[in-house]
């Protein structure tokens, strides 16, 4: 069987591997002038490769398509992984939050060792040939437009990725694909990335990093996300960092207009503790002002903004803050709250949310339910998770399902 897979990245080339290594004849076209782009800036230019979670723990992570990958996570998941590169001379390590990494802390050694085997298993790659067009008849796909050529195939696969980070090449083709021939796309949104805030607090206090807080989102009276503790970032114009990226991935669908985001600076105190806390950082502040004692609470860039918040004067004696005002200090540090007004742009989301629409997928195989010899994996399907390693994964486990309905006929 004569085999097409658009798209170099982790997806298109674990696929193309798996293929060839049945005895199939796979030609894998990339449009960049280089295999795995994406790849290659992952992690910060380490690649987190999978992340070492299985089954029920791996899919807490994933927000978007959970039901749908369930199959093909169980048929290839982060063990399998983890085997794959170690067998083509990739040896990979575990750090925090199970995250997996190339032992040499080198993305390239990834995309070396996707390349690796592909080449072992001897699939052709086709480089600097972005694919114009998937054609197709009634039933079936016929082949591919490249170089404004046809070429005849048995079989497509649709590789291409999302729209994140488009200078890697991600730019949406597989999307104009799959609505060329009539498949439906969920709108895509930039997920992973930083949250935009209409309020020159931010700006104010752009720089600085909050350790050991919470982050929430809340829309209409229900949380529709709450983070563990971690690290949150402003920039001059909103939120970012971990609580801040994660966050995005669950609101990016939502309509901000009711949508706030509450920021808990003491998630470990009630406010009753904090109230006495308070208390007792009065007392031994004796006459000393109310900045003085918000110093003590919190970074002291955010001292001043804090206050007006509440309404007191930073020059006011700690020790004459009323009960009333105390309880507000307390409260202010468990809801500390803005307004989102968008996510950033694609340029910088890690991820894109959206994609095609997975009613129109048997997941059993990543196969359209429009054309039998036609399939999508990967991102540009309407799947994503939390940053970690969990996305790559998706990419490889969909891949391989997808392998799975190509027949050995090597032996």
């Amino acid at each position: 069987m004569k085999v097409c897979v658009i798209g170099g990245g982790a997806s298109g080339m674990m696929c193309a591997t798996m293929i060839a290594r049945k005895g199939h004849s796979v030609d894998l076209y990339e449009k960049n002038e280089k295999l795995g782009k994406k790849l290659y800036i992952t992690g910060k230019g380490r690649c987190n490769v999978t992340n070492a979670t299985v089954g029920d723990e791996f899919l807490k992570n994933v927000i978007n398509g959970k039901k749908f990958v369930m199959g093909a996570i169980t048929r290839f998941n982060s063990k399998d992984t983890i085997n794959f590169f170690e067998d083509v001379g990739i040896p990979l390590k575990v750090e925090r939050g199970n995250r997996v990494f190339p032992e040499s802390d080198k993305s390239s050694d990834i995309i070396k060792g996707l390349e690796k085997a592909m080449r072992w298993a001897g699939v052709n790659v086709f480089l600097n040939k972005p694919v114009q067009k998937v054609l197709s008849n009634e039933s079936e796909i016929t082949g591919i437009v490249v170089d404004g050529e046809e070429k005849l195939y048995d079989s497509v696969i649709v590789a291409t990725g999302g729209i994140s980070y488009p200078a890697t090449g991600s730019t949406g083709d597989g999307y104009t694909f799959a609505k060329d021939l009539n498949h439906t796309i969920i709108e895509p949104v930039p997920a992973l990335c930083a949250i935009k805030i209409n309020d020159t607090e931010c700006a104010k206090f752009s720089g600085l990093t909050l350790k050991n807080v919470k982050l929430m989102a809340k829309k209409i009276g229900r949380f529709i996300f709450e983070s563990d503790i971690g690290e949150l970032s402003f920039i001059h114009y909103g939120l970012s960092g971990p609580l801040a990226l994660s966050c995005s991935s669950f609101i990016c669908r939502e309509d901000f207009r009711y949508v706030k985001l509450i920021i808990d600076l003491k998630p470990t105190l009630s406010i009753e503790t904090l109230e006495n806390r308070i208390d007792r950082e009065i007392v031994e502040l004796k006459a000393k002002s109310v900045s003085s004692l918000l110093e003590q609470l919190m970074p002291k860039v955010m001292v001043s903004s804090f206050a007006q918040r509440i309404g007191i004067s930073l020059s006011e004696k700690a020790n004459q803050l009323n009960k009333e005002n105390r309880k507000k200090i307390a409260k202010l540090l468990k809801n500390y709250e803005y307004l989102p007004s968008s996510l950033d742009i694609f340029e910088t989301a890690i991820i894109t949310s959206g994609g095609i629409n997975l009613k129109e997928i048997n997941p059993k195989y990543m196969k359209s339910k429009l054309y039998n010899n036609l399939y999508f994996i990967g991102e540009v399907l309407d799947i994503d998770a939390l940053t970690g390693g969990y996305n790559i994964q998706l990419a490889f486990s969909t891949a391989v399902t997808c392998a799975s309905d190509f027949k050995d006929i090597k032996n």
